[in-house]
């Protein structure tokens, strides 16, 4: 009886700990390729398993991030690095806003990045898709005039060094937006998430300004800042430097088979 007992004890752990390693973490403590394997598996399912409401995108996701984007900026060269099925480019179009910005995303599922050239084709907005993995970002210092990763740092290898690469491409005077999980799943991905106080320090050692950490939904924080320097009107949504380098970098096609 004890020695059954025993079995059934480490069966239990086990499957704890391969619950914790795929589900909770969802593989990030196995490597980059588990992560993006278990992405590819989920990506057709991933919108209705996190059922998003387009209204609540847009008052919670949308219009904050472009109230902060800020005029300035705009016409926007947009990266969003990690885009999964698009999420913030899907909410900011579904609201209406910054027509007139060029959109960027890049991830290393092949079949997330499908899901969001799915959603986006015909949407009347500029989108590049990048098929490409973090922490190491294909891209000059200094392109972008908006950067953004959302929900994605805690499962990139090396975080800090993903976020310092944020920050190289982004121009002087251009706007950072992150996420940082937190809360009780957050305590179960030690070396991948940050406090809040841990959090600023980054930014501030990476010599970013204006830096903004707040409540974001139930599980994370939105964290965003400015790379010191003027910023030079007007954004390069529409430079001919900027889109050649991208068409030519640009090669993801979406195939339905």
């Amino acid at each position: 009886m004890g020695q059954w007992l025993l079995i059934g004890g480490e069966l239990l752990l086990l499957g704890l700990l391969l619950y914790w390693l795929i589900f909770i973490t969802e593989g990030a403590y196995l490597g980059r390729r588990a992560v993006i394997l278990l992405y590819d598996l989920y990506a057709r399912r991933y919108d209705d398993i996190k059922e998003w409401s387009m209204v609540d995108e847009a008052t919670y996701v949308a219009r904050p991030f472009v109230r902060e984007v800020g005029a300035l900026r705009q016409p926007a060269l947009i990266l969003d690095a990690a885009a999964g099925t698009g999420r913030l480019a899907r909410a900011v179009v579904e609201a209406g806003l910054m027509p007139d910005a060029t959109w960027v995303l890049l991830d290393g599922s092949a079949h997330m990045l499908a899901e969001a050239q799915k959603h986006l084709q015909g949407a009347g907005v500029t989108c590049y898709f990048i098929h490409h993995a973090m922490p190491d970002l294909p891209f000059p210092d200094a392109m972008f005039d908006v950067v953004t990763c959302m929900e994605a740092l805690e499962f990139i290898p090396h975080p800090e060094r993903a976020l310092a690469e944020l920050v190289r491409v982004l121009r002087p005077g251009g706007y950072l937006l992150i996420t940082n999980r937190i809360g009780w799943s957050a305590r179960l991905m030690p070396g991948r998430t940050w406090s809040k106080q841990r959090l600023y320090q980054l930014l501030q050692a990476l010599d970013q300004r204006h830096i903004s950490i707040r409540p974001f939904l139930v599980d994370y924080q939105w964290a965003s800042s400015v790379k010191p320097g003027i910023f030079q009107r007007p954004g390069r949504a529409k430079a001919q430097n900027s889109i050649a380098y991208l068409e030519e970098l640009a090669d993801f096609e979406y195939n339905e088979e």
